[in-house]
């Protein structure tokens, strides 16, 4: 059974941009409580302040909750058990090589992950179950999806960027918490079919949205930061 909590007091002082960052993390366990999407709509709309080349604005947002989340979780469990490997992607998630310090990163963060869950690194099941959990937006009660033009290059895909965090930001001003997902591309023809979007669109990655739930060990990992000035293990 999905918890569930009262959320957060409305009446709540509003944290600055600082305290968000500081308390930024990827939630990858929500608890059951509803999320009012007149919020995040309004959300949306304010992020479009974000800067973007040429003013082009080139993201699209669709927001999936109630029915049609439903629907899509239950769809997504049967295809992931079905097409374990996905549809193919025209961009991978990581180049063929990693630098040792990029690396060991992606090493040190996924060993976090999977102590916090007690998954062994061996245990292929309990691995491909978690990551499974991805397409189920970890249980958070809205799921918004970021989409973009087919022709679009890398440029707008940094625009794309600066808007998730943008939005981000916003949510957590709002009292809520989210987890970007690229994982959701692994099967964006299936979904843009599923939902109904136009050919000239493409799915870039989905983003989990609600209440963290405080009891998950997975939402006690805190993943080390680098130092951003180089050297930073680039040299």
């Amino acid at each position: 059974m999905a918890k569930t909590s009262t959320g957060p007091e409305t009446d709540s002082p509003k944290r600055s941009v600082s305290e968000i960052v500081d308390a930024r993390l990827s939630v990858r366990a929500f608890l059951a409580d509803p999320v009012d999407a007149d919020i995040v709509s309004d959300i949306l709309i304010r992020a479009a302040r974000a800067p973007s080349g040429g003013n082009l604005q080139p993201w699209t947002v669709h927001i999936v909750q109630g029915q049609t989340l439903t629907a899509l979780k239950t769809a997504m469990a049967k295809l992931c058990f079905d097409r374990p490997d996905g549809d193919p992607m025209p961009t991978p998630f990581y180049p063929a090589t990693l630098s040792p310090a990029h690396m060991a990163r992606r090493i040190e963060n996924g060993a976090r992950l999977y102590a916090a869950l007690g998954i062994d690194r061996d245990d292929k099941a309990a691995r491909k179950a978690w990551i499974d959990e991805n397409v189920q937006f970890f249980g958070a009660p809205l799921g918004l999806f970021f989409l973009m033009h087919r022709d679009f290059g890398p440029y707008q895909w940094l625009d794309l960027g600066i808007y998730m965090q943008t939005v981000m930001l916003l949510l957590g001003e709002a009292g809520l918490d989210t987890c970007p997902q690229a994982d959701w591309a692994m099967y964006a023809p299936t979904i843009e079919a599923m939902l109904g979007l136009p050919s000239s669109l493409t799915l870039i990655c989905g983003m989990a949205v609600g209440y963290r739930d405080e009891s998950a060990p997975i939402n006690q990992v805190r993943t080390m930061r680098a130092s951003p000035f180089f050297p930073n293990g680039e040299a």
